[in-house]
């Protein structure tokens, strides 16, 4: 059993230059299957708006709030991650992308 913990530990330290991308890859998969959602929501909500209105909620939600939920939530992600040991950092980034890749395919987005 040492010796899969061990190999496990190895595997996830491999992992710590990139924690940074793999923060970002798996927030923007969560906001893409995040985001048909909201703007679905968007689109009953500005059903009676006028066009100006519906294309600046439209950008500004898309454009900035997705990007700033990027920017601000990987890094702290990545953080997060880091500080966990090796082995249950490597596990748990391998459940997180097994995890969103199921949701995606229960909601038919692959």
């Amino acid at each position: 059993m040492n010796q899969v913990i061990t190999f496990f530990a190895k595997l996830g330290a491999m992992l710590h230059p990139w924690m940074s991308e793999i923060s970002t890859a798996l927030v923007a998969c969560c906001i893409v299957m995040f985001a048909t959602d909201i703007n679905r929501f968007l689109r009953k909500t500005l059903v009676r708006r006028g066009f100006l209105v519906r294309t600046c909620v439209f950008v500004l939600v898309n454009a900035f709030g997705y990007g700033l939920a990027i920017v601000s939530i990987s890094p702290w992600l990545a953080g997060q991650l880091k500080s966990m040991p090796s082995q249950w950092m490597l596990l748990l980034v391998l459940a997180a992308f097994f995890a969103v890749g199921a949701w995606a395919q229960r909601n038919r987005q692959v």
